[in-house]
């Protein structure tokens, strides 16, 4: 298949695992903890196990990292081009019955995203991107292109998760910016939200896996943002051992 295939089958997929994820809250669901102490419902391996069969069946030849086979003890070494996929990203949120979740499948190359999706159910959105093609959001209304906005001259609005908004380092990092408010999100909406212009700045200190970022991050560069690495400046890659990210900076123009 060609990229713009892959999209339009990744765009399929997270509208499948989406509509799963839905039915199952809908119904009502038990959650657990998992050994590192994140939280995990049946909606996660169910969602889960629609995308990765769904990949492997469409692409035998390009391996598939996802949360929580990695979190079953499947190992997947690191290879030039692989599958990140995050069936439901922000599950404390939902958990607690709030609509900011997500669904996140980013292809990766040579360290770099260069395709993703992120799905987010609960609003009836799909963002996608391609490498070099520019980044979209798809709604009720249609398909729409996306494009971070100018700095505003009352200052940045900073998005961040309702835990690590807390973060001593976050308090830190922003005494250096003039913020103007700062909004509240979880999982890979935050980035989708700075990548349609609505935010401007997530700076995120706590921990963080591939799968969290890389579909996202495919969205938000084809919409004229960046994710850096905290500690270097350079740009957030792909493929680190044990598939966790550095503190990073995401952020639009």
């Amino acid at each position: 298949m060609t990229n713009a295939d892959l999209l339009e089958f990744l765009f399929t997929l997270a509208q499948q695992a989406g509509d799963t994820i839905l039915a199952i809250r809908k119904r009502g669901f038990e959650t657990q903890q998992k050994a590192d102490a994140s939280l995990v419902t049946e909606a996660d391996h169910a969602a889960e196990a629609i995308i990765v069969a769904a990949l492997r069946a469409a692409t035998p030849d390009i391996p598939v990292v996802a949360e929580e086979e990695m979190a079953g003890g499947h190992q997947q070494g690191v290879v030039r081009r692989f599958w990140l996929v995050d069936p439901l990203d922000g599950t404390r949120e939902f958990a607690a019955l709030r609509d900011d979740f997500a669904v996140c499948i980013g292809l990766v190359e040579d360290g770099a995203p260069v395709l993703g999706v992120v799905g987010v159910p609960a609003h009836r959105q799909i963002y996608g991107a391609i490498r070099g093609h520019g980044a979209v959001r798809r709604d009720d209304s249609g398909e729409h292109p996306i494009r971070v906005r100018g700095k505003p001259e009352c200052g940045l609005s900073v998005i961040a998760s309702r835990s690590s908004a807390r973060h001593s380092l976050m308090a830190g990092y922003l005494e250096r910016h003039t913020i103007a408010e700062t909004l509240y999100a979880g999982s890979a909406l935050k980035f989708c939200r700075i990548a349609e212009g609505a935010a401007d700045l997530y700076p995120r200190f706590g921990r963080t896996m591939e799968w969290d970022t890389a579909a996202a991050q495919a969205i938000l560069e084809e919409a004229g943002g960046s994710i850096l690495d905290a500690n270097t400046g350079l740009v957030l890659r792909y493929g680190k051992p044990g598939y966790e990210n550095p503190p990073f900076i995401a952020a639009g123009a």
